[in-house]
């Protein structure tokens, strides 16, 4: 870990970066004493630590940096993007290998949304695959109800105003229409939650199938649904330019 600011963090997210649980959690574990930081128990999940110099343990075991891993998941339409379902559906996290640690997904896509997903337990990439500075752009295939006019389209590419702001431009092309729906490719260079349901209403269409089929330069091409696949920190560099190429485990 380079030294300066990121060797040093709050015990729930340093707990976080070594892979050993979500913040959440590891505030949790944190209030009932079971962390401890150089030999002496600490119940204060915002307490500063140095990742480099300060032994962190949980019940008395060394915490070491988990090898960071980096999946890519084809996400069926159905399934949700949350670590614990109170109403027991599947999740995206059923589909990881046992023993993976603890990895979370990068961004998220709503339970009719299907396609390509980022999962990873290395906060930096994550950070840098949804920081708008890193501009990865992720697209989509769109099935809208009604037929999309140039008018609309326009809009979509020019940006649209929603509850929480106007949205950047996007590149959006229509690929097919019949005489009820259209079809839409649509690329984005930022994230919100629902953005492009909520572009497409804003326009005055509802979404009837939505699909990511691209993030960076990675297609979901042959993927099958459900299909999970590792990447190397090549594969990092190749697809999302992500220049750091750290270690995989």
């Amino acid at each position: 870990m380079k030294s300066g600011a990121k060797t040093k963090a709050t015990l729930d997210r340093a707990l976080s970066r070594m892979g050993f649980a979500s913040r959440t959690a590891a505030c949790a574990g944190i209030l009932k004493g079971t962390v401890s930081v150089n030999g002496r128990v600490v119940k204060d999940p915002a307490r500063w630590v140095n990742l480099q110099q300060d032994r962190i343990a949980v019940r008395k075991v060394p915490l070491k940096p988990a090898a960071h891993r980096y999946y890519v998941l084809n996400k069926p339409k159905g399934v949700v993007t949350t670590h614990r379902d109170k109403l027991s559906r599947k999740t995206v996290y059923d589909f990881l290998p046992a023993g993976c640690g603890h990895i979370s997904a990068v961004g998220r896509l709503d339970k009719n949304t299907s396609g390509l997903l980022l999962l990873t337990n290395d906060n930096d990439f994550a950070n840098y695959l949804t920081s708008p500075q890193s501009g990865i752009p992720k697209t989509y295939l769109v099935k809208a109800r009604g037929k999309i006019t140039e008018q609309s389209l326009q809009q979509l590419r020019m940006g649209i105003e929603l509850t929480d702001g106007p949205t950047l431009p996007a590149e959006a092309e229509l690929t097919r229409v019949s005489d009820r729906n259209s079809w839409v490719q649509i690329t984005l260079h930022e994230g919100r939650n629902r953005q492009v349901r909520r572009m497409f209403e804003a326009a005055g269409h509802v979404v009837l199938k939505l699909v990511r089929i691209r993030v960076g330069g990675l297609e979901l091409g042959d993927f099958k649904p459900g299909e999970l696949r590792s990447l190397t920190g090549s594969d990092l560099r190749k697809y999302f330019r992500y220049p750091k190429g750290q270690k995989e485990g």
